[in-house]
């Protein structure tokens, strides 16, 4: 995955992460062009390959931001150790002769931002250790970088905000951890991201905002690790989980905040946004994107199905798999649907929720499922029905989230980057 390029950052003291930013920087001083890293979310194993089938094709380096619920030390929903998730990236690099930098992150790292801590009411100090840990095996996996997140507290009082002052001082606290582990391990240098978008609390404003990177910078500079000064700050830029217009004033506001320390903004929730042009030329380090891909995944598994009741009409299937009615029903069961719900949902009875919104929670949600056995059955069916006439379902289920995934390496300007790293 281009060794070249990380003996380069080796060379050079600098985590990979930095290393890749500081030449885009150093290129858009030469050209005027602009960049922005797309950050991919692992939420299937397609979307890990069709990633970085992309990435080869566009000749550019690929981002994965995994939360704890996809992968970590309890395999997550996608089934998956850090080491797994490592390995499986190495293997399927080879496997197409992919020779781009591939960077492998944790995405939301901190107490209760694991489903199972917040399901199961853990305490803050079980849920803390938790997080050093995953941060521990992340490092042990071979991870370039970890976004440290201690935005969320479900011992707070309902309408109690986390003060910023706790935020800084429990980033501070999981940094300083992670930095003796790794160095006391014989680790190589890692990348660092913090904060959050609103979703969770914390950098809300731009007052806060501030005020959390000057606690971080004097609270780092105390304990003698301004090296472990975080590459990114992920801002709120206007985008969330239900709205999809990048706000780029208020990011340009925020990438001249985060310069003034050595950092770039980093977007999350960029999911369909319709004007992701705008993020380079806002000055956006990177962006993540995923529940796009799993609705895309879930759309073109429907389409396939389709395909595959016509040619049951016609005799040539002998079994149908009905895959809608399987995932439909999986998810139904996990109960993970109800995370998404508005107020007004009824979360005792998915069929009394609209067709529109149950259709909704399933594209969305059936990332949770998609390694359940019976879905990967159903998919194995389908996919068996198809090829069996001449129909190369698992082809282009890939294309198809590739497709999605072009529009960002696009809008991003990240055309042959690699050639340029």
């Amino acid at each position: 995955m281009n060794a070249e390029i990380r003996q380069k950052a080796k060379i050079a003291d600098i985590p990979l992460m930095d290393y890749i930013l500081k030449r885009i920087g150093e290129l858009e001083k030469q050209n005027g062009i602009k960049r922005t890293i797309f950050a991919v979310c692992p939420n299937s194993r397609y979307v890990i390959k069709a990633a970085l089938r992309a990435s080869r094709r566009w000749n550019s380096p690929i981002k994965f931001v995994a939360t704890l619920n996809q992968v970590d030390t309890d395999r997550g929903y996608t089934g998956l150790t850090q080491d797994e998730f490592v390995k499986g990236i190495k293997q399927e690099a080879h496997s197409i002769n992919l020779n781009v930098p591939v960077i492998v992150a944790v995405d939301h790292g901190g107490p209760w931002l694991k489903d199972l801590h917040t399901i199961e009411r853990w305490s803050f100090k079980k849920s803390f250790n938790a997080v050093k840990k995953s941060f521990e095996a992340s490092i042990k996996a071979g991870y370039d970088l970890i976004h440290v997140d201690p935005t969320v507290d479900i011992t707070l009082k309902k309408g109690e905000n986390i003060s910023i002052e706790t935020v800084a001082n429990r980033t501070l606290d999981l940094i300083a951890h992670t930095e003796q582990y790794r160095k006391a391990c014989g680790y190589g240098r890692i990348a660092y991201e913090v904060g959050t978008e609103e979703v969770h609390g914390g950098l809300a404003d731009i007052a806060t905002f501030r005020k959390f990177m000057e606690l971080l910078k004097s609270g780092l500079k105390d304990r003698g690790l301004e090296e472990a000064w975080p590459c990114y700050v992920v801002g709120k830029v206007g985008t969330d989980l239900h709205t999809s217009t990048f706000d780029p004033d208020t990011a340009r506001i925020l990438t001249a905040i985060a310069n003034e320390y050595g950092s770039v903004i980093k977007g999350h929730y960029s999911d369909g946004v319709t004007n992701p042009e705008a993020y380079p030329l806002s000055g956006m380090g990177a962006a993540n994107v995923g529940p796009e891909f799993s609705e895309k995944e879930y759309e073109v598994l429907l389409e396939l199905e389709q395909l595959e009741k016509a040619l049951f009409k016609k005799g040539s299937v002998v079994c149908r798999s009905r895959i809608s009615l399987v995932l439909r029903d999986a998810l139904v069961n996990s109960g993970r649907w109800k995370k998404w719900l508005n107020p007004r949902e009824d979360s005792t009875n998915f069929d009394l929720i609209s067709p529109e919104r149950q259709n909704w929670l399933i594209s969305s949600g059936c990332r949770y499922i998609w390694q359940n056995p019976e879905v990967i059955a159903a998919r194995l069916l389908l996919y068996g029905n198809l090829n069996s006439n001449g129909i190369q379902a698992e082809e282009i289920v890939l294309s198809r989230i590739e497709s999605v995934m072009d529009k960002y390496f696009a809008a991003f300007n990240l055309r042959n980057l690699n050639d340029l790293l």
